[in-house]
């Protein structure tokens, strides 16, 4: 059997104005879908589902997160729309937030409106 699936992302809100604002006008994906449930983005070439639900309780970890190939330069780009970047007392992170991982790797954490960790990471 061959693997002709594709993946979804599934991220929650109990916000969809401002959480469509965010991946629409922060982020830049476009919006494809939007129901009563859901809205859905293209977020290059797959889908990114945000579920409409009544109550969040954002968890503490990396939700979802893009393979960027300058991080500083993304980095840059949503701090110049206002979105803050995380800062973990227990990681060596730059002064923007940007940490080094052994291995060389770069990671940088935000949040969305609905408090939902995202990341950029870009690989050595």
């Amino acid at each position: 059997m061959n693997n002709t699936r594709h993946p979804v992302s599934f991220i929650a809100t109990h916000d969809p104005a401002k959480s469509e604002r965010f991946y629409a006008q922060i982020m830049e994906l476009t919006l494809i879908e939007r129901t009563d449930f859901a809205l859905v983005f293209d977020d290059h070439g797959q889908a990114l589902r945000v579920q409409i639900v009544p109550d969040l309780s954002p968890v503490s970890h990396t939700v979802h997160g893009w393979r960027v190939s300058d991080i500083e330069a993304e980095v840059d780009a949503l701090q110049t729309k206002g979105v803050i970047f995380e800062i973990f007392e227990y990681l060596p992170q730059d002064d923007i937030g940007i940490w080094t991982t052994p291995d060389g790797n770069k990671v940088a954490w935000f949040k969305d409106p609905s408090g939902n960790v995202l990341s950029f990471t870009q690989y050595v």
